[in-house]
């Protein structure tokens, strides 16, 4: 990584500053719509419980963390889950614990760290 590129990431005593790079808050449930969000364009909806959250402007690479929350009319513990972390989206899956049957759920918040 080049100098000038990591210096945006200091703050002014020189320590590092990450921050929350992307986030999303939709609803993954019939037509998948955004709700709110930023630096994010669009989701696609792969089928059940699978999506691709797209990213309005590249991440600088796909070493990033992600957390999450689900919710919305199922029981049990759901999880969402990176499938495949690329620079400029994030393919995720929601799954309901033990079975890891996938399930399309009501209201998904996701947040990109870097």
């Amino acid at each position: 990584m080049s100098t000038a590129k990591f210096n945006q990431w200091l703050n002014s005593d020189g320590t590092e500053n990450f921050k929350c790079r992307a986030w999303v808050n939709f609803n993954g449930t019939g037509t998948v719509a955004i709700r709110a969000s930023g630096n994010v364009s669009s989701i696609t909806d792969n089928g059940t419980g699978d999506y691709t959250v797209n990213f309005t402007s590249a991440l600088s690479d796909a070493n990033y963390a992600m957390a999450q929350s689900v919710g919305g009319g199922w029981s049990g513990f759901l999880n969402i889950g990176i499938v495949t972390a690329a620079t400029g989206s994030c393919r995720i899956k929601t799954f309901r614990a033990p079975d890891e049957s996938y399930r399309d759920t009501e209201i998904d918040t996701v947040m990109f760290f870097r």
